[in-house]
C-alpha cells in the first residue's frame, strides 16, 4: 500500500473503489433483491400468482367481516 488515496479515500488500485459505480446496475440489483424477496414471501404464503393474492385478500376481508358481525 502506497498510502496514496483518491478523493474518496480509496487506494488507487482498490477494487472496492467507487470508480466503477453504475447507477443502472445498482437499480437492477435493487429490483432483483425486491423480486427475490417477493418470491420468498409468496412461497411462505402459499400463493403463486397475483390472482391468488387477490383471492386471499378477498377471503380474509370476508372472514374479518363475519367475525365483526358475529
Amino acid at each position: 500500500m502506497s498510502g496514496t488515496r483518491d478523493t474518496n479515500g480509496n487506494e488507487p488500485d482498490d477494487p472496492e473503489g467507487d470508480d466503477d459505480f453504475d447507477p443502472g446496475e445498482y437499480n437492477t440489483l435493487i429490483e432483483l433483491e425486491r423480486l427475490e424477496s417477493l418470491e420468498e414471501e409468496m412461497q411462505e404464503l402459499g400463493v403463486a400468482s397475483l390472482d391468488d393474492i387477490r383471492r386471499r385478500i378477498e377471503d380474509l376481508n370476508a372472514q374479518l367481516d363475519e367475525e365483526r358481525k358475529g
